[in-house]
C-alpha cells in the first residue's frame, strides 16, 4: 500500500479532489482517506506533528512506501515557483550553531521521473539573520518544516520513503502569492495522481 502524507489541508486538496472526488471533502487534520491501493493522511505543520502523524499511519496501516508530498520554499535562485522537486537528501535545520555546524542528515531514494531533484532543509524556527540565511542557501535548494521528521520516522521502521515537494514561493521575501500556492499544489497533486495511476491501475 502507498501512505501518502501532506502537512496541511490545502496541500491535500488537490489531490484528495483528484482521486476520491467530490465525495469526501476537505481531509482535516488528523483524519486518513483510506482505498485499496492508497491512504492519504494530513498531519498537521510542524516536526512534532509530523513525527506523531506518521508515526501513527504507520501503526495503523501496512504501508510499502511512503510519500511526503505538499510545499516548501526555494532557497536556491534556479529553482522557479511551481516546479515540482524530488528530495534527493533532507537535513534536520533547527539543531545547528553555524560557529560548528552539526546537523542530521538522510540521503533518500529518487526512483520518479521528475525534472529536478534537490536537497531539502527542514526547520520549524527560521533564524532571520543573514549569516543562517547564507549558510542554507549554500547547502540546501528548499526549506519546509515537515520532511526530515516525516523520513526519520519512516526509517524507524524500515519503510521506503520519498519526498516531493512543489515550489510555493522563495525564502529571500518573497512568499509567494495564494495563486502560486494552489498552482504548486496542483501540480504536485497531478504528480501523485499520475504515480498511483502508473503503480496501481484500476483493474
Amino acid at each position: 500500500m502507498l501512505g501518502v502524507i501532506f502537512s496541511t489541508p490545502n496541500e491535500a486538496a488537490p489531490f484528495i479532489e483528484q482521486y476520491a472526488g467530490d465525495r469526501l471533502g476537505e481531509l482535516e487534520e488528523g483524519a486518513h482517506l483510506q482505498t485499496d491501493a492508497v491512504v492519504a493522511t494530513v498531519v498537521g505543520p510542524g516536526k512534532i506533528k509530523a513525527t506523531l502523524g506518521t508515526e501513527r499511519l504507520l501503526h495503523e496501516h501496512d504501508i510499502d512506501t511512503l510519500v511526503h508530498a505538499g510545499g516548501a520554499v526555494a532557497l536556491a535562485d534556479e529553482l522557479e515557483v511551481g516546479a515540482v522537486v524530488e528530495t534527493a537528501f533532507v537535513l534536520e535545520g533547527d539543531r545547528v550553531e553555524l560557529e560548528a555546524p552539526d546537523y542530521p542528515r538522510m540521503p533518500l531514494e529518487c526512483p520518479f521521473d521528475l525534472d529536478v531533484e534537490g536537497t531539502l532543509v527542514s526547520q520549524d524556527h527560521v533564524r532571520g539573520d543573514a549569516d543562517a540565511s547564507s549558510y542554507w542557501e549554500r547547502i540546501a535548494d528548499m526549506r519546509d518544516a515537515t520532511g526530515y521528521a516525516v523520513a526519520y520516522v519512516a526509517a524507524q521502521h524500515g519503510t521506503s520513503c520519498h519526498i516531493v515537494k512543489g515550489i510555493t514561493g522563495r525564502a529571500d521575501g518573497d512568499t509567494g502569492t495564494a495563486a502560486d500556492r494552489r498552482e504548486a499544489h496542483r501540480a504536485v497533486a497531478a504528480f501523485l495522481q499520475r504515480h498511483v495511476d502508473a503503480e496501481f491501475p484500476a483493474s
